[in-house]
Protein backbone atom coordinates (compact mmCIF):
# COMPACT_ATOMS: atom_id res chain seq x y z
CA UNK A 1 0.00 0.00 0.00
CA UNK A 2 2.69 2.44 0.94
CA UNK A 3 4.58 1.76 -2.68
CA UNK A 4 0.68 2.36 -4.50
CA UNK A 5 0.48 5.50 -2.43
CA UNK A 6 4.09 6.89 -3.33
CA UNK A 7 3.33 5.74 -7.25
CA UNK A 8 0.42 8.09 -6.93
CA UNK A 9 2.36 10.97 -5.75
CA UNK A 10 5.06 10.48 -8.58
CA UNK A 11 2.09 9.99 -11.22
CA UNK A 12 0.41 12.73 -10.20
CA UNK A 13 3.32 15.38 -10.11
CA UNK A 14 4.31 14.04 -13.51
CA UNK A 15 0.69 14.27 -15.00
CA UNK A 16 -0.06 17.53 -12.72
CA UNK A 17 3.05 19.60 -14.34
CA UNK A 18 2.47 18.63 -17.74
CA UNK A 19 -1.40 18.74 -17.86
CA UNK A 20 -2.89 20.85 -15.23
CA UNK A 21 -1.06 23.64 -15.68
CA UNK A 22 -1.65 27.08 -17.33
CA UNK A 23 0.83 25.89 -20.15
CA UNK A 24 -1.42 22.66 -20.13
CA UNK A 25 -4.85 24.64 -20.97
CA UNK A 26 -2.82 26.67 -23.75
CA UNK A 27 -2.11 23.58 -25.38
CA UNK A 28 -5.65 21.45 -25.04
CA UNK A 29 -7.18 24.89 -26.27
CA UNK A 30 -5.30 24.62 -29.77
CA UNK A 31 -8.26 22.04 -29.70
CA UNK A 32 -11.01 23.70 -28.99
CA UNK A 33 -13.79 24.76 -31.07
CA UNK A 34 -15.18 28.63 -31.42
CA UNK A 35 -18.80 27.13 -32.63
CA UNK A 36 -18.81 25.27 -28.88
CA UNK A 37 -19.27 28.26 -27.28
CA UNK A 38 -21.70 30.13 -29.68
CA UNK A 39 -24.94 28.65 -27.77
CA UNK A 40 -26.75 31.24 -25.83
CA UNK A 41 -29.21 30.41 -22.84
CA UNK A 42 -31.80 32.69 -22.41
CA UNK A 43 -34.65 31.42 -20.52
CA UNK A 44 -32.20 28.69 -18.73
CA UNK A 45 -31.77 28.53 -15.19
CA UNK A 46 -28.65 27.54 -13.27
CA UNK A 47 -27.81 27.60 -9.89
CA UNK A 48 -24.09 27.78 -8.84
CA UNK A 49 -23.12 26.95 -5.38
CA UNK A 50 -19.49 29.22 -4.07
CA UNK A 51 -20.31 31.79 -6.61
CA UNK A 52 -18.84 34.96 -5.61
CA UNK A 53 -15.29 33.85 -6.05
CA UNK A 54 -12.74 31.93 -7.68
CA UNK A 55 -13.95 29.08 -9.99
CA UNK A 56 -17.60 29.74 -9.07
CA UNK A 57 -17.66 33.38 -9.66
CA UNK A 58 -15.66 32.76 -13.14
CA UNK A 59 -18.43 29.97 -13.86
CA UNK A 60 -21.08 32.04 -13.02
CA UNK A 61 -19.86 35.00 -15.11
CA UNK A 62 -19.42 32.78 -17.68
CA UNK A 63 -23.16 31.66 -17.60
CA UNK A 64 -24.48 35.01 -17.28
CA UNK A 65 -22.10 36.02 -20.57
CA UNK A 66 -24.02 33.25 -22.16
CA UNK A 67 -27.73 34.85 -21.30
CA UNK A 68 -28.75 32.35 -18.41
CA UNK A 69 -30.63 33.31 -15.26
CA UNK A 70 -28.14 32.91 -12.84
CA UNK A 71 -28.34 32.13 -8.52
CA UNK A 72 -24.97 32.42 -7.40
CA UNK A 73 -25.46 31.18 -4.07
CA UNK A 74 -22.76 31.38 -1.24
CA UNK A 75 -22.25 32.51 2.93
CA UNK A 76 -21.31 35.73 2.77
CA UNK A 77 -23.99 38.61 1.94
CA UNK A 78 -21.69 41.72 1.22
CA UNK A 79 -18.89 38.85 -1.04
CA UNK A 80 -22.08 37.65 -2.85
CA UNK A 81 -23.56 41.47 -3.57
CA UNK A 82 -20.46 42.48 -4.85
CA UNK A 83 -19.69 39.04 -6.78
CA UNK A 84 -23.25 39.62 -8.49
CA UNK A 85 -23.17 43.71 -8.99
CA UNK A 86 -19.70 42.48 -10.80
CA UNK A 87 -21.34 40.34 -13.32
CA UNK A 88 -24.18 42.29 -14.10
CA UNK A 89 -21.60 44.82 -14.74
CA UNK A 90 -19.34 42.71 -17.22
CA UNK A 91 -21.90 40.74 -18.63
CA UNK A 92 -24.75 43.38 -19.08
CA UNK A 93 -27.50 40.56 -17.72
CA UNK A 94 -29.24 41.80 -14.61
CA UNK A 95 -30.67 38.38 -14.35
CA UNK A 96 -28.34 38.10 -11.98
CA UNK A 97 -29.51 36.75 -8.44
CA UNK A 98 -27.77 36.26 -4.82
CA UNK A 99 -28.82 32.94 -2.41
CA UNK A 100 -27.30 33.38 1.34
CA UNK A 101 -26.68 29.40 2.30
CA UNK A 102 -23.84 28.51 4.85
CA UNK A 103 -23.22 24.77 2.99
CA UNK A 104 -21.59 23.82 5.88
CA UNK A 105 -24.95 23.08 7.51
CA UNK A 106 -26.96 20.75 5.88
CA UNK A 107 -30.25 22.49 7.93
CA UNK A 108 -29.64 25.69 6.34
CA UNK A 109 -29.18 23.87 2.72
CA UNK A 110 -32.55 22.25 3.16
CA UNK A 111 -34.35 25.48 4.24
CA UNK A 112 -32.22 26.92 1.08
CA UNK A 113 -33.82 23.77 -1.04
CA UNK A 114 -37.06 24.31 0.42
CA UNK A 115 -37.21 27.89 -0.20
CA UNK A 116 -35.69 28.38 -3.76
CA UNK A 117 -38.28 25.37 -4.86
CA UNK A 118 -41.06 27.10 -3.50
CA UNK A 119 -40.82 29.16 -6.67
CA UNK A 120 -41.60 25.88 -8.72
CA UNK A 121 -38.72 27.25 -11.62
CA UNK A 122 -37.51 24.48 -13.79
CA UNK A 123 -32.98 24.24 -12.74
CA UNK A 124 -31.59 23.90 -16.27
CA UNK A 125 -28.17 23.61 -14.37
CA UNK A 126 -26.92 23.34 -11.56
CA UNK A 127 -22.74 23.86 -10.52
CA UNK A 128 -21.55 22.11 -7.42
CA UNK A 129 -18.87 24.06 -7.12
CA UNK A 130 -18.61 25.63 -3.84
CA UNK A 131 -15.52 23.65 -1.87
CA UNK A 132 -13.16 23.62 1.49
CA UNK A 133 -9.68 22.58 2.28
CA UNK A 134 -9.24 23.03 6.10
CA UNK A 135 -6.34 21.47 7.15
CA UNK A 136 -7.12 21.43 10.83
CA UNK A 137 -10.07 19.03 12.26
CA UNK A 138 -13.45 21.56 12.62
CA UNK A 139 -16.73 19.95 13.88
CA UNK A 140 -19.61 21.66 12.65
CA UNK A 141 -22.48 22.42 15.12
CA UNK A 142 -24.34 19.35 13.65
CA UNK A 143 -21.20 17.26 14.14
CA UNK A 144 -19.65 16.63 10.48
CA UNK A 145 -15.89 17.49 10.00
CA UNK A 146 -15.94 20.73 8.03
CA UNK A 147 -14.35 19.27 4.61
CA UNK A 148 -16.41 16.70 4.43
CA UNK A 149 -19.85 18.86 5.58
CA UNK A 150 -19.24 21.16 2.67
CA UNK A 151 -17.67 19.31 -0.01
CA UNK A 152 -19.36 16.17 0.24
CA UNK A 153 -22.52 16.58 2.10
CA UNK A 154 -23.82 19.79 0.85
CA UNK A 155 -23.22 18.52 -2.33
CA UNK A 156 -24.85 16.08 -2.09
CA UNK A 157 -28.07 17.24 -0.50
CA UNK A 158 -28.37 20.38 -3.00
CA UNK A 159 -28.43 17.72 -5.93
CA UNK A 160 -30.89 15.36 -4.20
CA UNK A 161 -33.04 17.90 -3.06
CA UNK A 162 -33.01 19.87 -6.56
CA UNK A 163 -33.56 16.64 -8.53
CA UNK A 164 -37.58 17.87 -8.98
CA UNK A 165 -36.92 21.05 -10.13
CA UNK A 166 -34.36 19.24 -12.57
CA UNK A 167 -36.31 17.01 -13.57
CA UNK A 168 -38.35 19.97 -14.71
CA UNK A 169 -36.19 21.14 -17.01
CA UNK A 170 -35.31 17.44 -18.57
CA UNK A 171 -34.11 16.77 -20.87
CA UNK A 172 -32.09 19.16 -20.51
CA UNK A 173 -31.32 19.02 -17.21
CA UNK A 174 -27.78 18.54 -16.42
CA UNK A 175 -25.37 18.46 -12.70
CA UNK A 176 -22.08 19.69 -13.31
CA UNK A 177 -19.72 19.13 -10.15
CA UNK A 178 -15.91 20.21 -9.36
CA UNK A 179 -13.81 18.12 -8.70
CA UNK A 180 -10.26 18.51 -8.46
CA UNK A 181 -7.21 16.66 -9.70
CA UNK A 182 -6.30 15.78 -6.12
CA UNK A 183 -8.53 13.27 -6.14
CA UNK A 184 -6.22 11.03 -8.65
CA UNK A 185 -4.26 10.66 -5.29
CA UNK A 186 -6.86 8.80 -3.27
CA UNK A 187 -8.84 5.91 -3.05
CA UNK A 188 -12.60 6.00 -2.42
CA UNK A 189 -12.79 5.30 1.46
CA UNK A 190 -16.17 4.49 3.35
CA UNK A 191 -14.13 6.42 6.44
CA UNK A 192 -16.07 9.86 5.23
CA UNK A 193 -15.35 12.05 8.30
CA UNK A 194 -11.82 10.77 8.75
CA UNK A 195 -11.72 8.81 12.00
CA UNK A 196 -8.00 8.64 12.00
CA UNK A 197 -6.49 10.03 15.10
CA UNK A 198 -4.31 12.37 13.27
CA UNK A 199 -6.36 14.76 10.95
CA UNK A 200 -4.63 15.41 7.28
CA UNK A 201 -6.79 18.11 6.01
CA UNK A 202 -5.51 17.18 2.10
CA UNK A 203 -5.87 13.99 2.57
CA UNK A 204 -9.27 14.34 3.72
CA UNK A 205 -10.44 16.96 0.79
CA UNK A 206 -8.45 14.41 -2.05
CA UNK A 207 -11.07 12.04 -0.25
CA UNK A 208 -14.31 14.45 -0.30
CA UNK A 209 -13.05 15.11 -4.42
CA UNK A 210 -12.93 11.23 -5.46
CA UNK A 211 -15.86 10.99 -3.73
CA UNK A 212 -17.61 13.33 -5.81
CA UNK A 213 -16.39 11.65 -9.09
CA UNK A 214 -17.81 8.63 -8.16
CA UNK A 215 -20.87 10.19 -7.06
CA UNK A 216 -21.60 11.58 -10.87
CA UNK A 217 -20.92 8.09 -11.97
CA UNK A 218 -23.39 6.76 -9.15
CA UNK A 219 -26.17 9.51 -9.38
CA UNK A 220 -26.36 9.16 -13.39
CA UNK A 221 -27.18 5.20 -13.21
CA UNK A 222 -29.60 5.78 -10.59
CA UNK A 223 -31.43 8.54 -12.81
CA UNK A 224 -30.64 7.61 -16.13
CA UNK A 225 -34.47 7.94 -16.94
CA UNK A 226 -35.17 11.43 -15.26
CA UNK A 227 -33.22 13.58 -18.32
CA UNK A 228 -30.67 14.74 -16.14
CA UNK A 229 -27.08 14.78 -17.35
CA UNK A 230 -24.60 14.13 -14.52
CA UNK A 231 -20.81 15.75 -15.11
CA UNK A 232 -17.99 15.64 -13.16
CA UNK A 233 -14.89 18.24 -14.29
CA UNK A 234 -11.76 19.40 -12.79
CA UNK A 235 -9.96 23.00 -13.44
CA UNK A 236 -6.45 22.02 -13.40
CA UNK A 237 -4.28 24.25 -11.09
CA UNK A 238 -5.57 27.47 -10.98
CA UNK A 239 -4.68 30.52 -9.38
CA UNK A 240 -8.27 31.45 -7.32
CA UNK A 241 -8.50 32.99 -4.01
CA UNK A 242 -9.03 29.20 -2.07
CA UNK A 243 -6.05 27.99 -3.81
CA UNK A 244 -4.04 30.87 -2.39
CA UNK A 245 -5.03 31.10 1.36
CA UNK A 246 -5.52 26.72 1.83
CA UNK A 247 -2.10 25.88 -0.40
CA UNK A 248 0.22 29.06 0.00
CA UNK A 249 3.37 27.36 -0.16
CA UNK A 250 1.81 25.50 -3.72
CA UNK A 251 0.02 28.65 -5.25
CA UNK A 252 3.65 30.68 -4.24
CA UNK A 253 6.27 28.03 -5.89
CA UNK A 254 3.39 27.54 -9.11
CA UNK A 255 3.18 31.55 -9.16
CA UNK A 256 2.67 32.41 -13.38
CA UNK A 257 2.14 28.88 -14.22
CA UNK A 258 -1.18 28.20 -12.48
CA UNK A 259 -4.24 29.16 -14.89
CA UNK A 260 -6.44 32.14 -14.33
CA UNK A 261 -10.28 31.26 -12.85
CA UNK A 262 -11.36 31.83 -15.90
CA UNK A 263 -9.60 28.94 -17.87
CA UNK A 264 -10.34 26.69 -14.81
CA UNK A 265 -14.03 27.39 -15.31
CA UNK A 266 -13.76 26.85 -18.86
CA UNK A 267 -14.81 23.17 -19.26
CA UNK A 268 -17.84 24.30 -16.45
CA UNK A 269 -19.14 26.73 -19.08
CA UNK A 270 -18.63 24.27 -21.68
CA UNK A 271 -20.35 21.78 -20.54
CA UNK A 272 -23.41 23.62 -19.65
CA UNK A 273 -23.71 24.65 -23.26
CA UNK A 274 -23.03 21.52 -25.25
CA UNK A 275 -26.20 19.07 -26.55
CA UNK A 276 -26.86 16.48 -24.12
CA UNK A 277 -26.40 13.76 -27.13
CA UNK A 278 -22.43 15.42 -27.19
CA UNK A 279 -21.44 14.47 -23.11
CA UNK A 280 -21.53 11.27 -21.53
CA UNK A 281 -23.50 11.25 -18.40
CA UNK A 282 -21.07 10.00 -15.52
CA UNK A 283 -17.94 11.33 -16.94
CA UNK A 284 -15.02 13.02 -15.28
CA UNK A 285 -14.62 16.01 -17.93
CA UNK A 286 -11.65 18.47 -18.17
CA UNK A 287 -10.42 21.11 -21.04
CA UNK A 288 -13.51 20.23 -22.49
CA UNK A 289 -12.79 16.76 -23.27
CA UNK A 290 -13.63 13.11 -21.15
CA UNK A 291 -10.65 13.02 -18.64
CA UNK A 292 -10.03 9.18 -17.11
CA UNK A 293 -10.91 8.73 -13.71
CA UNK A 294 -7.74 6.98 -12.38
CA UNK A 295 -4.14 6.96 -12.98
CA UNK A 296 -2.22 4.02 -14.74
CA UNK A 297 -1.02 1.61 -11.67
CA UNK A 298 -2.85 3.46 -9.12
CA UNK A 299 -5.28 1.47 -7.62
CA UNK A 300 -8.06 3.69 -7.10
CA UNK A 301 -10.29 2.24 -9.53
CA UNK A 302 -11.57 -1.13 -7.81
CA UNK A 303 -12.91 1.26 -4.59
CA UNK A 304 -15.57 2.64 -6.60
CA UNK A 305 -17.37 -0.64 -5.62
CA UNK A 306 -17.65 0.85 -2.33
CA UNK A 307 -20.07 3.88 -3.49
CA UNK A 308 -23.53 2.08 -2.61
CA UNK A 309 -22.73 2.06 0.72
CA UNK A 310 -21.53 5.49 0.91
CA UNK A 311 -24.53 6.77 -0.56
CA UNK A 312 -26.82 4.80 1.68
CA UNK A 313 -24.79 6.60 4.55
CA UNK A 314 -24.90 10.12 3.16
CA UNK A 315 -29.01 9.48 2.74
CA UNK A 316 -28.54 8.75 6.62
CA UNK A 317 -26.39 11.91 7.92
CA UNK A 318 -28.42 14.07 5.50
CA UNK A 319 -31.84 12.60 6.79
CA UNK A 320 -32.75 12.43 2.57
CA UNK A 321 -35.28 9.37 1.32
CA UNK A 322 -33.95 6.66 -1.00
CA UNK A 323 -33.75 7.44 -4.63
CA UNK A 324 -36.93 5.29 -5.09
CA UNK A 325 -39.14 8.16 -2.70
CA UNK A 326 -40.04 11.64 -3.69
CA UNK A 327 -37.09 14.18 -2.69
CA UNK A 328 -39.03 15.58 0.42
CA UNK A 329 -37.28 19.86 0.76
CA UNK A 330 -37.18 19.53 4.30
Amino acid sequence: MFLQRAWRQVAFGVYGFTQFTKSGFQEHSKKFKAEDMQVQLEGKNCLVTGGNSGIGFAAAEGLASHGATVYIVCRNKEKGEAALSKIQSTTGNKNIHLEICDLSSISEVKSFASRFSSENKPLHVLVNNAGLLEHNRVTTPEGLELNFAVNVAATFAMTELMRPLLEKAAPDARVITVSSGGMYMAPLSTDLQYSEPKFDGMTQYVRNKRIQVALTEKWSQIYDDKGIGFYSMHPGWAQTPGVAKSLPTFSDKLSGMLRTSEEGADTVVWLALQPKEKLISGALYFDRAEAPKHLALAGTSSSHSLIDAIVDNLRSICTLPSSTEAPANQ
